[in-house]
This record gives C-alpha cells, sequence and structure tokens, in this order.
C-alpha cells in the first residue's frame, strides 16, 4: 500500500516544464499553438488546460491560451508532474542520519537541499542521495522511493524515511490521521501579542501567483489546515515561535504565520525578504541586512518529530539542533533587542 499522505501534500504542487525566449523573427501566434511546436510530446489540451489553470507565464505573467507571442517574450509552463519523474540517478550526496532500523530512517536535512525532484531541481536532490546510499526503498504513490513526507528546500530538519513496504504504509497512516508530532521552529517578523495561539484556514495555491500558496478561510476552497504557534521569546521586532503542525499542507506555516501577519523572517517567496518591521534609520537597514546574510533563507527548522514505530509499535521521539545559521541569526536579534523599546502597532 502507498503513501497517504505524500499524495495529499504534493498533488498540488507544480514543476517548471520549459522556459525558453520567443526567437527574433516569430510572427505573433496563440500561444497554445506556439507550444504544441516547441513540446511536440505535450498534447493541446495539456497545455490549454495549464493555461486556464493560470500555469502558463509569460513575463512572468500568467496568461490564457489566446494570447499571442512575440519575439523575445520569456514563456514558461509548469505541470503537475517533474520532467523526469520517472527517472532517479544516484547520487553520493552526504546524508546525516539520526537513526536508522530495518524499518526506517531519520535524517536531518540541511537547508538548501531539495528533498526530491522539481522546479528545475532534476538532479542532486534527497531522493538521488537515498538512492545511492540505500538499494530497493519502496516507491511512494508519487514514485519517490522511501518518501512519507517533506520539507522545503530552504528547512531544515527531521525527516523520516521508510525502507520497507509495510513501513511506508503504517507510517504514511500516521501523518494522515494526525498522530505524528512536529515542531517546528521559526523566527517571524513582528511582535506575536499573544502567548500562544492556534491558526486555521484552509489552504491552496494563490489565485494570483502560482508560486505561492494562500489561505481561504471561508471553508470553501483549498485544504483544512491547522498549526499551533507558541512564543518562545520577543526579540524587538521579530519573535521566536514554536509551531506545532496538526497537517501537514505544502508551506503550511509560512502561510499561516503569513496569514496572522508574521511573515517568516527572510522569506522570499512570502515577502519576509523586506523590512516589514522596525524604524527607517539607516543603521537598522544595514544590521537586517547583515542577517539576512548570515540566513539566506527562511528562518524554519523542523526541530521534533515523533511517531509509533512500524513494528515495535513504540513512540519514537527525535530532536535536532537549530542549525548555526539561524542560531547566530537568533543571536543578533537577542542583542539588539536589549538595547531597543518596541511600540508595536
Amino acid at each position: 500500500m502507498n503513501s497517504f499522505i505524500d499524495t495529499q501534500n504534493l498533488e498540488e504542487e507544480l514543476f517548471e516544464h520549459h522556459r525558453f525566449e520567443v526567437p527574433k523573427g516569430q510572427a505573433m501566434l496563440r500561444i497554445d499553438k506556439y507550444l504544441m511546436q516547441v513540446m511536440p510530446n505535450t498534447t493541446r489540451n495539456k497545455i490549454q488546460n495549464a493555461a486556464s489553470n493560470g500555469d502558463v507565464y509569460v513575463n512572468d505573467t500568467p496568461v490564457k491560451s489566446n494570447y499571442k507571442v512575440k519575439p523575445f517574450d520569456i514563456v514558461k509552463i509548469l505541470l503537475a508532474h517533474p520532467p523526469y519523474e520517472n527517472r532517479i540517478d544516484p547520487e553520493n550526496i552526504p546524508l546525516e542520519i539520526v537513526y536508522e532500523d530495518d524499518e526506517l530512517i531519520v535524517l536531518n536535512k540541511p537547508a538548501g537541499l531539495v528533498v526530491h525532484p522539481g522546479h528545475g531541481n532534476y538532479t542532486g536532490t534527497l531522493v538521488n542521495g537515498l538512492a545511492f546510499h540505500f538499494q530497493n526503498l519502496p516507491m511512494n504513490s508519487s514514485n519517490r522511493p522511501g518518501l512519507v513526507h517533506r520539507i522545503d528546500k530552504n528547512t531544515s530538519g527531521l525527516l523520516v524515511v521508510a525502507k520497507t513496504e509495510y513501513a511506508m504504509s503504517f507510517l504514511a497512516k500516521q501523518f494522515e490521521e494526525k498522530t505524528t508530532e512536529r515542531e517546528y521552529i521559526a523566527l517571524v517578523w513582528g511582535n506575536v501579542k499573544e502567548d500562544s495561539g492556534t491558526i486555521t484556514g484552509n489552504i491552496a495555491r494563490h489565485v494570483k501567483d502560482r508560486m505561492q500558496m494562500a489561505v481561504f478561510p471561508d471553508g470553501d476552497v483549498g485544504k483544512h489546515a491547522v498549526t499551533h504557534y507558541k512564543v518562545l521569546e520577543r526579540l524587538g521586532y521579530v519573535t521566536l515561535v514554536s509551531c506545532k503542525l496538526e497537517t501537514g499542507r505544502t508551506h503550511q506555516i509560512r502561510v499561516h504565520m503569513k496569514y496572522i501577519g508574521h511573515t517568516l523572517f527572510n522569506d522570499e517567496r512570502y515577502g519576509g525578504n523586506l523590512i516589514l518591521k522596525g524604524t527607517t534609520f539607516t543603521k537598522y537597514k544595514q544590521f537586517v541586512e547583515n542577517c539576512f546574510k548570515i540566513l539566506p533563507r527562511q528562518a524554519l527548522h523542523a526541530r521534533t518529530l515523533g511517531f509509533l514505530h512500524p513494528t515495535t509499535g513504540a513512540f519514537l521521539k527525535f530532536e535536532c539542533d537549530i542549525p548555526n545559521d539561524m542560531l547566530e541569526c537568533i543571536d543578533k536579534w537577542r542583542n539588539y533587542a536589549k538595547n531597543i523599546t518596541v511600540d508595536e502597532e
């Protein structure tokens, strides 16, 4: 039996299949017809559906099938499966193994390592490393060996990988039934007023920017998502929080925290790489830019992972330290906060 949670989390994911510049001299032509010429193995129906869903871009703007291409247009198309989804080349990528037995592996993934192929990252992923270090890992429903769940490229922290079909099914069911324990540490913009709280709001792909997810609070769109948060430390214009996942949607913590007005620090995709709180002083701007250089990614770390073991039934709980780049950034904010008074709106 294949993974439940992987299908649930990945079915809305999009992959960039083509990006190209329309050559000089190209006559104006409907983009669906033009794409059929340059993508002979893709059907017109698939191209038109992608355009209808907002997944065909010209110069980074979604267009419909009747858009007419012009010379020097930059065109890209996103589709719902990786271009090389059935090809996984083993690569000798170092893996930090926290725990391993006959049924499963627990890994500490570094920031910057993509979990599986897609979005232009068709090699050098965790899956390529797993294929090199482990033989005959079970395939989940998306043909990815061993994967039960995933975390974003620029998020660090714990992942569990199944080594047998039974472990894949058993672990995936726990994720689906929300019985796993998952805690993330995040540094977010702003002074989070409540010491703790719960964010509930359906998550689906953003209607205008298909590379983002968004919250749809009325419940008619997207998938049910719940995040529990607790303030760990207030650091002036940013706050260190613990987030526990009740569900596991794409970008859930990143989207939910932005929804309540506290975008993750240096989360470029969701605007956290801008100075969202603080002063207009030049020295403050320099301080924040130095923090961005120290932590050139979203400030998010999967610190705790707990689940029932497939064969023993024992509850296993793992914790990994916050990585140095995030610790150094937190320390800089801690020292800064000692010398300011924040009047948060």
